[in-house]
């Protein structure tokens, strides 16, 4: 026995990595996966023979026990996240540059008029080249579905004001779908560029108020991008705040979708790292930050000293022990609160939208927010609220008027969902996670015994006849199993089958294209990945009825 647990100690040996200052990360958990720092032979091992020191090659975690316990009880898992997050790791360049030549493909034919106009602009010398990054060239999404118009416009901005006032849950309004329809229209909107954005937002007669683009600390660069709207320039009712989602070719935004990185945060749970990271909150490769940036009391409110941002990607791996007496204020507070260097404001962005909202919500005293996103921006939009929450922003949250995701994924443990449970649904839900059939990307991280990542709030789950269900859990809720795969390609060929058909069934604005139906092709092969499109999404809130389906699978 005696030798038993000196092996074990010199295993956990190999993979307990100290915290740089125990009394910084003291009862702060965590357990990092990264990739790269392992061969294919370990992964094998410690899949196969539960090998302790191949798996701590690929893992680190903030205590002992960790990657021994939890890590390799439930050691698929985390092959399924390495696996992935190695595969999109080695295409990651040849998708981004095949999302480049598919944008410009899309662009180059649509703003010279299709095929026969090119030939007519070529033949004249009249060819137009389009330009990335201004106000005519639309993403991918936005020509898988180039609807702009919102549901039921003309009636929107009264039942805005409507909503505002009122005291009860904006759910049980049958107006609340033109609501719904705003935030997955702005979420759609997101994946557009500044320009884009801002005309769209003033073809709707709203106020655009700003675009930003913030540093993600999973990807390393600016890619978290959100803009924000007011229903009107002066005394508005409505802010609406939109995050952008995960972009199709672009490989960093699906390997945080599969990141198996958590973070727990004492009486609160295990959180999601890489959204944290795309919020520009933490930084992994320096984890005092998480504690730092998450936590208000753990922040000085005393000094006054400005410093440089501790998440930096130069100064990430410095000590925050050694910058914690010199941090400022931020600069957007009236009040005591978290100290934060303003270059941080400006790069992070939880940092610069709490800065802009909580303007906006001085100068509108009658306005309410709300925030949305898809997919991985909607991930981000319940999590802005969620760190509002532990930074006890309580005058910011009681003019929160709702939240809306669409085909969001699982961003903490059960602990979390209780927690911002009871922020979010009392008095009255505020919470709204919309998700559409099979789509694969709600049902990531795994909700299973190891992780135990939960959604929470109320689910409105469509099926792909758009009909609408409150429940409590969308089915197969990890898109796995045997018993899923032929109901889920069969259901792919439908959708297939129903694309050729919407135009006529529902109207010319439900017509799909030849990309769209490109892209349902390709979901005969990968049906959690087609069925996560905005267009779905879209068609859902406004042809989704509350009937129960007969075969639930579709």
């Amino acid at each position: 026995m005696a030798t038993a647990t000196t092996a074990q100690s010199q295993d956990n040996a190999v993979y307990y990595h100290k915290p740089e200052s125990e009394e910084l990360n003291e009862g702060f958990n965590y357990l990092i996966v990264n990739p790269e720092k392992g061969g294919i032979m370990d992964l094998w091992r410690f899949m196969v023979r539960a090998d302790i020191g191949s798996g701590a090659k690929f893992m680190e975690s903030s205590e002992e026990g960790v990657i021994a316990g939890e890590a390799t009880d439930h050691r698929w898992v985390i092959l399924v996240s390495i696996i992935f997050r190695k595969v999109l790791h080695l295409i990651g360049k040849p998708l981004e540059y095949t999302g480049y030549g598919i944008d410009f493909f899309l662009n180059f034919l649509s703003q010279n008029d299709g095929l026969f106009g090119l030939l007519r602009n070529f033949m004249v010398g009249k060819v137009v080249i389009p330009q990335r990054g201004t106000e005519t060239f639309i993403s991918s999404i936005g020509h898988m579905d180039g609807r702009v118009e919102l549901y039921k416009a003309k009636n929107l901005l009264e039942q805005v004001v409507d909503w505002v006032s009122a005291e009860g849950s904006v759910v049980e309004d049958s107006g609340n779908r033109a609501l719904m329809d705003l935030c997955i229209m702005a979420s759609k909107l997101a994946y557009e560029n500044a320009k884009v954005v801002q005309n769209i937002v003033r073809h709707w007669k709203m106020h655009f108020v700003d675009f930003y683009d913030c540093w993600n600390d999973f990807q390393k660069e600016n890619s978290t991008q959100v803009f924000i709207l007011c229903d009107k320039p002066t005394d508005a009712n409505l802010v609406l705040i939109s995050f952008r989602g995960t972009e199709p070719f672009d490989a960093d935004d699906w390997s945080t979708d599969f990141d198996y990185s958590w973070y727990e945060i004492p009486k609160l749970g295990k959180v999601h790292m890489g959204f944290l990271e795309a919020l520009g909150l933490v930084n992994r490769a320096n984890t005092t930050t998480f504690k730092y940036h998450l936590l208000k009391k753990n922040m000085n409110p005393s000094r006054s000293n400005a410093v440089d941002d501790p998440t930096s990607p130069s100064e990430g791996t410095e000590s925050v022990s050694s910058k914690a007496d010199s941090e400022i204020r931020d600069h957007s507070s009236d009040s005591e609160g978290p100290v934060i260097p303003p270059e941080m404001v400006r790069k992070s962005a939880y940092y610069a939208v709490r800065k802009k909202l909580r303007s906006l919500l001085r100068e509108h005293k009658n306005a309410k927010f709300v925030v949305t996103g898809h997919s991985l921006g909607g991930a981000l939009a319940v999590l802005f609220p969620s760190v509002l929450v532990l930074h006890e922003e309580n005058e910011i949250m009681q003019r929160l008027l709702g939240v809306y995701t669409f085909g969001q994924p699982r961003i903490g443990n059960m602990q979390l969902a209780k927690f911002m449970e009871a922020q979010l649904e009392h008095p009255v839900p505020k919470y709204f996670r919309v998700v559409y059939c099979n789509d694969l990307v709600p049902r990531l991280p795994c909700d299973d015994k190891s992780f135990l990542s939960k959604h929470f709030g109320v689910c409105l789950y469509y099926d792909s006849f758009y009909n609408e269900q409150k429940i409590d859990a969308e089915p197969n809720p990890n898109f796995f199993g045997l018993r899923y795969v032929i109901p889920l390609h069969l259901n792919a060929a439908w959708e297939l089958i129903r694309s050729l058909m919407m135009g006529y069934i529902y109207g010319p604005e439900y017509q799909e294209g030849w990309f769209s139906m490109l892209f349902r092709v390709m979901g005969l092969a990968l049906p959690g990945i087609a069925a996560h499109c905005p267009m779905d999404y879209v068609n859902s809130v406004r042809l989704g009825s509350e009937r129960i389906p007969l075969v639930s699978s579709l």
